[in-house]
């Protein structure tokens, strides 16, 4: 699971620094702010960035009033960490929350070259190895403290365990509830681009929170299924990630990616007509797809993936903007977005 990067890159007004508000993560205690920033492009995902422009991007999103930072050894081969960690360190540390993820611990690679195989363009320095062992998991932790230069990390996510679903359960999990039982982490969860494993975790174990990429943005919503009424049901939250379906949401046009791959002719038709009805009503498509997930109570963030300044800046300005109830209402009558799904209110 990688967040996406935005496309956008116009740069947006600063909004108050208090412009985003925070909401819980289950009974856990920890709260974090209904934007985040996602730090898979920090690290370089799809094209190069700099240590200069990743920390003013972090910089970029403090000012607005972020506090909530997601991150995972998987990004840029810990880079992600590294560039996060060297900002966040500077900052009162009560006043963020930041989560990692375990299941990918990183070895030595001799052979160099570059990670683009992986998405990532920075050097192959390291290989990434699956466990979802205790010791692997705990051992992932202590590695991702170090890169980031903490002492604790507030949310830890089980990332991608799709084909080891077995040892994520009676391996990986049971060591997450240690972890949170100790005060190494405040709460804990698992983070997939899949719904249905999300779901088992929220109603066959003790997480707070899980991460869904991809599976609830206005163009698909199989997280309305199971996932988000076992959250709703069992006081759990959702955190949201991938809102642009990887870049046709929030720019569509012949080319543009969806889901990591090229959008088919279909899908680009649909979100054109989709961003001509937002914009008969004056509201960019990237901010309906940012606004969307809250419809649905279990949701306490949604998570967008910059890769400078002007890309946080536009997303935070986004959210801090009233869509019309008649742009949901339109979208519903042309069948473009299901009756059926729950949009977020008028304010």
């Amino acid at each position: 699971m990688a967040a996406a990067a935005s496309d956008h890159t116009e740069r947006a007004a600063h909004p108050p620094a208090d412009a985003v508000p925070r909401r819980g993560l289950g009974r856990s205690g920890v709260e974090i702010t209904t934007l985040g920033l996602g730090g898979a492009a920090l690290a370089g995902l799809y094209a190069p960035v700099d240590e200069e422009s990743a920390a003013a991007t972090v910089q970029a999103a403090w000012d607005t009033g972020i506090r909530y930072f997601d991150t995972a050894p998987h990004y840029g081969l810990g880079a992600s960490e590294r560039r996060l960690g060297a900002v966040l360190r500077t900052k009162p540390r009560t006043e963020y929350v930041i989560s990692t993820k375990v299941g990918r611990l990183l070895e030595p690679n001799e052979g160099g070259g570059s990670d683009m195989a992986n998405g990532f363009a920075v050097p192959a320095t390291h290989r990434r190895v699956w466990d979802f062992s205790a010791d692997g998991v705990r051992r992932s932790l202590e590695e991702s403290l170090t890169r980031l230069g903490l002492d604790r990390v507030d949310l830890a996510l089980i990332h991608d365990p799709d084909d080891h679903g077995e040892q994520a359960f009676h391996e990986a999990y049971p060591e997450l509830e240690r972890l949170r039982s100790e005060g190494m982490v405040g709460a804990i969860g698992a983070g997939m681009n899949q719904t249905a494993m999300l779901a088992r975790f929220l109603i066959d174990s003790d997480v707070d929170a899980v991460l869904c990429a991809g599976r609830y943005t206005l163009l698909e919503q199989p997280a309305l299924d199971e996932l988000l009424p076992a959250a709703a049901n069992r006081g759990k939250s959702v955190i949201i990630g991938g809102v642009f379906n990887s870049g046709l949401l929030a720019n569509p046009t012949p080319g543009a990616t969806y889901n990591y791959g090229a959008a088919s002719g279909e899908l680009l038709e649909r979100a054109i007509r989709m961003r001509e009805i937002t914009e008969a009503y004056g509201v960019p498509l990237r901010a309906a797809a940012l606004h969307f997930p809250f419809g649905h109570p279990a949701v306490a963030s949604v998570l967008t993936g910059a890769r400078s300044a002007a890309e946080v800046l536009d997303a935070a300005t986004l959210l801090n903007a009233p869509v019309p109830a008649d742009v949901w209402d339109r979208l519903r009558t042309e069948a473009l977005l299901p009756c059926h799904v729950p949009v977020p209110e008028a304010r």
